[in-house]
């Protein structure tokens, strides 16, 4: 398999490790034809506004769109989540957004760098351990549409990853765990196309 990472600016290298520790091969994606014959794609966490400005500029924004709707595999992890949404609250005029999945995510929802926290999370479709998961200046999800599965939530009820279909988001960052349970449940994602 082959797995394209958004390398714009954030996390993207910590993806690609993890990528490889599953015996997978990985493109940065920069160009319109990095995207050409991948079986997936990861929009990694980092700075939303920058990420998405710096696609545009790259030429990259309608050919992402098309690859989501073709049905291949995405997953947006922090900032990801955010471009992927149909509506973001609380962030400055002008974020670009993919608009790919039917949720509002709330930007910076628990406060600054300094907030950043750890939780250990129930994900059904992971097993029965608990994810450690790490959040940074995370988003989190206010609301779901139609065909919007909710797959983590913290203690507090608060939704922290989401899929539709061929479409994965959560708000925090996997890559940074020795966890690959979730890289491992992206990979196998298959079915039709439900993209908003």
């Amino acid at each position: 398999m082959r797995v394209g990472v958004l390398a714009a600016q954030g996390a993207f290298i910590e993806h690609e490790k993890m990528l490889r520790l599953l015996g997978v091969e990985t493109v940065e994606v920069r160009l319109p034809e990095h995207l050409e014959e991948l079986d997936g794609l990861v929009i990694p966490g980092g700075e939303s506004t920058t990420i998405g400005q710096i696609a545009r500029e790259w030429g990259l924004w309608d050919p992402i769109i098309a690859f989501a709707h073709s049905g291949r595999p995405v997953w947006g992890t922090c900032a990801g989540m955010i471009l992927m949404a149909r509506e973001a609250l609380g962030g400055a005029p002008g974020q670009p957004l993919l608009g790919l999945m039917d949720v509002v995510v709330r930007r910076n929802a628990f406060g600054r760098q300094v907030d950043s926290f750890e939780a250990d999370l129930e994900v059904d479709v992971l097993g029965e351990e608990p994810f450690h998961a790490v959040f940074i200046r995370a988003p989190l999800v206010e609301r779901v549409g139609e065909g919007v599965e909710i797959l983590a939530r913290l203690d507090d009820g608060t939704v922290v990853a989401v899929r539709q279909g061929n479409l994965l988001a959560t708000a925090f960052h996997p890559e940074l765990t020795g966890d690959e349970r979730f890289h491992r449940y992206f990979m196998g994602f298959q079915g039709p196309v439900t993209a908003a």
